[in-house]
């Protein structure tokens, strides 16, 4: 889609690489890793196929979809590249779409604790460098949520502690090294994980200002990717004042789990 090579796409793809390593550890989730585990959390993973899998090193996922900037901005297809690790916690995110015909690319890198997000235009102009505390926080809550939707075989750790509300919904409390943050799960009947909500997020136009609004990311029709269920298209939402506001919309392409080489 970008008409000149993006500098963000060897950067994703040089990260990516170094992170790649043999797994030789084939150990596999057990009933004994979930019985303490909430009820409807246990439910879940038996439901996804997660037990009797081996745990989750990483994962690639690829994406397509559309996003909009503003309420009453325009959807603007995009496609994505992913790449997540968990030994040592880091989420790589690559983006690419076009704006009046015009193509930009996007790079989120989470990794240790730190998180960054650049975007360039045409891959000349750089509109976007946000950094700091509050990305860095809010990046956490991503990466409990691509764990609780994408991997929830890694629901197992120990950094992550639970509380049961109903029977439907838990909290989860994630803590990676000083940074805590927490966020609701919402369960069906069935056993399937269809919200994640949390207040740990910020909302920001420019990578600058930051404001406090809950954030939401409503999943559904569950499909079978290599014996394990996962959703197959997701939403993500600020719920503003005046009402929710979407602005992302994701159908998943591909996953695989485990990977040893860079695709």
């Amino acid at each position: 889609m970008n008409l000149l090579p993006s500098n963000y796409l060897r950067i994703f793809k040089s990260e990516v690489q170094k992170r790649l390593i043999p797994i030789p550890d084939t150990t596999v989730v057990s009933p004994e890793d979930i019985n303490q585990l909430p009820l409807p959390l246990q439910k879940y993973l038996n439901y996804v196929g997660a037990v009797g899998k081996p745990n989750v090193k990483n994962f690639r996922l690829v994406f397509s979809g559309s996003m909009k900037r503003e309420k009453n901005s325009n959807w603007m297809n995009i496609s994505s590249q992913q790449y997540n690790f968990f030994d040592e916690p880091a989420r790589l995110f690559y983006i690419r779409s076009k704006v009046f015909g015009i193509p930009f690319d996007g790079l989120h890198i989470y990794a240790g604790t730190t998180a960054t997000m650049q975007i360039n235009v045409a891959s000349l102009f750089q509109i976007v460098d946000a950094k700091g505390e509050k990305m860095n926080q809010g990046e956490t809550v991503t990466l409990l949520n691509d764990m609780c939707l994408m991997a929830p075989a890694t629901l197992i750790s120990r950094n992550i502690q639970w509380e049961s509300i109903d029977e439907l919904t838990i909290r989860a409390k994630f803590t990676n090294k000083h940074i805590t943050v927490s966020a609701l799960l919402s369960f069906n009947e069935k056993g399937e994980l269809t919200n994640f909500t949390s207040d740990d997020r910020f909302y920001s136009l420019d990578g600058k200002t930051y404001l406090s609004y809950p954030w939401s990311t409503p999943v559904r029709d569950y499909k079978e990717i290599d014996g394990r269920k996962v959703p197959a298209y997701g939403e993500v939402a600020w719920l503003l004042p005046e009402g929710a506001f979407c602005y992302a919309r994701f159908d998943l392409k591909e996953i695989e789990y485990n990977c040893v080489e860079y695709k």
